[in-house]
């Protein structure tokens, strides 16, 4: 389908679920054939929240054009995308993270995301933090020797060393006890949901990959897998969530479930 097919099909969702038509435009469609990913670029982010239509419109839509998933992007969406990857660019050139050049390349080139094969020559350390499947899924798409540490009982299903810590921990790692862990076992760099992209210590690395690259929670799921954490900080979720909401790397929607969630839980 075309930009004015597609159009047109949003306008039918809308007006049949009573929502106001509200005017909106759509710059350009892309579709990975591979996976089966249709992917929306609006103008801004106004249109990007009409054609979205707090996730019933989208929703409608993936169903009646019978593809695997439908995400919409504006264009300011992907400037500020690119204009941070060439940050994160210059940050790893000359560096042991070099490695890192194609994908930061690929990316730029999003949506669709098409890395190539790459292989990381550094001794990592994966600290299970709120996004642990994404951060493990990472260090074994980039072959990067890795070991896993996390807080008791946080995350039953997986393999890993157990380290003291307190909850919040799994929103905002402790980065100098990661780093006194990194340095008496010779790793050059440490994975976790750090608040920055990327940070040099005592000549370690400290990388949050998917706030490096600008990769949001949304795509993550869909990317690695997601799996919730048996013990959570409520009050560390919200700020965690205002933070990734603010710099574009979460959607509203997707914040309010996760605390909505969090809050249903007893502990």
């Amino acid at each position: 389908m075309d930009i004015r097919e597609i159009a047109e099909l949003v306008r039918e969702i809308r007006r049949k679920h009573g929502l106001p038509e509200s005017p909106f435009r759509i710059d350009e469609i892309r579709y990975d054939e591979k996976n089966d990913k249709l992917f929306i670029i609006a103008h801004d982010r106004t249109d990007k929240s009409v054609i979205i239509g707090n996730s019933l419109v989208i929703g409608k839509l993936r169903e009646r054009l019978g593809v695997r998933q439908v995400t919409v992007y504006s264009n300011l969406d992907l400037e500020i995308k690119r204009r941070k990857l060439e940050l994160a660019e210059k940050s790893v050139e000359g560096t042991v993270l070099d490695f890192l050049l194609p994908i930061i390349e690929a990316e730029k080139r999003f949506p669709p995301r098409e890395w190539p094969e790459v292989v990381g020559n550094i001794e990592t350390l994966v600290f299970l933090s709120f996004n642990a499947r994404a951060m493990l899924g990472f260090a074994e798409r980039l072959g990067l020797p890795y070991r896993a540490v996390g807080l008791k009982y946080t995350f039953p299903r997986v393999k890993y060393e157990e380290i003291e810590g307190e909850p919040k921990d799994l929103f905002f790692p402790d980065g100098e006890e990661l780093l006194k862990i990194a340095k008496e076992n010779g790793e050059g760099l440490i994975l976790a949901d750090f608040p920055f992209g990327l940070k040099w210590e005592s000549g370690i690395a400290l990388l949050n990959p998917f706030r490096f690259l600008h990769i949001g929670f949304f795509e993550l799921k869909y990317l690695f897998g997601f799996e919730w954490p048996t013990i959570v900080d409520k009050n560390a979720l919200v700020d965690f969530v205002v933070g990734l909401t603010y710099e574009g790397l979460m959607e509203s929607t997707d914040g309010a479930n996760l605390i909505w969630r969090a809050w249903r839980r007893r502990r």
